[in-house]
């Protein structure tokens, strides 16, 4: 067949009209009052054929700034990140991106075996005991474990430090909303958790301390202190972390952390203007049953084959719905899938390559910037961020950058006032010894520019 599309001619249309006993399309809508019926013309463009329209959709699309045509140093939570290409391939199966919900385990073993796979893999780079079947994204699997503290602890205050990403924070706040759960924000210091401040505020109602590792700053957090304090008051550890970190970090898991979330973005998944993505979720053995979502265990058939079956299940939609402990009722299968493959093709050796090339790249280019005479503040162990004050306004050099086929950095003076001026710098192992020196090149000559404007 040479359409993708069967289109419908005026003939089918007549012959439909036929068949109801109708003369006109208008007549369709005979039960609408007269006076409240639209009778002007959209303000729409005129149909085109499928050839001009594919046209007009590539000028449209080639608009775009991808990090394919532009070197691209924006970060804070969505990367550009080497991709494997087989990872296109599998998802693009049809069985793969067809299948929703694998309820009859007899016909979905394909499916369950891929999220179970992915569920394996999570606990191993976390260092976490179970993992559930993804959730939306990042924010969104933070903001559950917020949730899940408070429910299992019985407390109704959960404390977040103001390194996380601002839009988790966001997220966080809208969820506890929900749950009548008070949002207590722990103040930054030099780019990490102020320990003072936290031990200042945790008490006997605080369910949970929730960081994320390494931070929205690229910093990294001490995370077995602030486990020390948070469970001194037997309140949970709640770490939000980027997978692809953990390549080289030591797991949250062996850092004393009760729940472990964050987007699995970093592994085979494309920016996407921001999603969909895939938020992973682990917990310990003490939480199992409180881990909103799905989870795939592995069994056996009457035969003794190995099988996957979903399991554990507490969802609003099963039995004892009053104990739910999410109304989660989806999964991210398909970009769990790609996170899958990605951390498969790139295997254990890959990914620390990865997470090395990272750090390497970030220092080298940290260390460009303070030769090029920038201040690049925080100055403690960081991975794939740093932050660079820049003197003028962000916008105006990013500006400057994108004339030049460079997304620059994100602007920190968007959320943080007191970091006005100041670009948070994003180097993955995509970016190149040339591409970071024409950044700090071209960095130098906008602010250089822009002081001979204001002399």
């Amino acid at each position: 067949m040479k359409h993708r599309y069967i289109p419908m001619t005026e003939t089918d249309r007549q012959e439909m009209m036929d068949v109801i006993g109708i003369s006109s399309v208008e007549e369709l809508f005979e039960a609408i009052p007269e006076e409240v019926r639209f009778k002007g013309e959209y303000n729409i463009k005129k149909a085109k054929s499928e050839s001009s329209l594919t046209k007009e959709l590539a000028k449209l699309a080639a608009q775009n700034a991808d990090a394919g045509r532009y070197a691209s140093f924006l970060g804070a939570g969505v990367y550009d990140h080497y991709k494997p290409i087989i990872v296109d391939h599998v998802i693009s199966r049809s069985e793969f991106y067809t299948a929703y919900t694998p309820y009859q385990p007899e016909i979905s073993q394909g499916e369950l075996q891929a999220i179970f796979e992915y569920q394996t893999m999570i606990c191993e780079l976390t260092g976490m005991e179970i993992a559930n079947s993804s959730m939306y994204d990042g924010g969104t699997a933070l903001a559950e474990a917020g949730t899940l503290a408070a429910g299992h602890t019985r407390r109704k205050k959960i404390l977040v430090s103001e390194t996380v990403h601002p839009e988790s924070r966001d997220v966080v706040l809208s969820y506890a909303t929900g749950q009548s759960v008070e949002v207590v924000t722990i103040p930054q210091r030099d780019g990490v958790t102020d320990l003072e401040k936290l031990e200042e505020l945790m008490d006997d109602s605080t369910a949970a301390v929730l960081v994320q590792y390494p931070n929205f700053f690229g910093q990294i957090e001490d995370i077995q202190k602030i486990g020390e304090i948070a469970h001194g008051s037997k309140g949970l550890l709640v770490v939000s972390s980027n997978p692809l970190a953990l390549g080289v970090l030591t797991p949250p898991g062996k850092l004393g952390a009760d729940i472990t979330v964050g987007d699995a973005q970093p592994f085979g998944i494309p920016e996407s203007f921001g999603g969909p993505h895939c938020g992973y979720f682990a917990v310990t053995k003490k939480l199992m049953r409180k881990l909103p979502g799905r989870l795939v265990g592995e069994t056996v058939d009457e035969e003794g084959k190995r099988g996957y079956v979903l399991t554990l299940q507490a969802r609003e939609q099963h039995i004892r719905r009053d104990k739910a402990t999410s109304n989660i009722c989806s999964n991210q299968a398909l970009n769990a899938l790609a996170a899958s493959v990605a951390m498969t093709a790139l295997g254990k050796v890959g990914t620390q390559e990865i997470a090395y090339q990272n750090i390497v790249k970030t220092r080298y280019a940290k260390d460009a910037f303070e030769t090029a005479g920038f201040k690049v503040v925080f100055n403690q162990a960081h991975f794939n961020e740093i932050v660079v004050d820049l003197e003028v306004p962000v916008k105006q050099v990013n500006d400057y950058l994108f004339n030049q086929d460079i997304i620059g950095g994100y602007d920190l003076g968007l959320k943080f006032e007191e970091l006005k001026n100041h670009a948070l710098i994003a180097v993955t192992e995509q970016r190149t010894k040339e591409e970071i020196d024409a950044l700090v090149q071209h960095t130098v000559a906008c602010v250089r520019e822009t002081e001979a404007l204001n002399a």
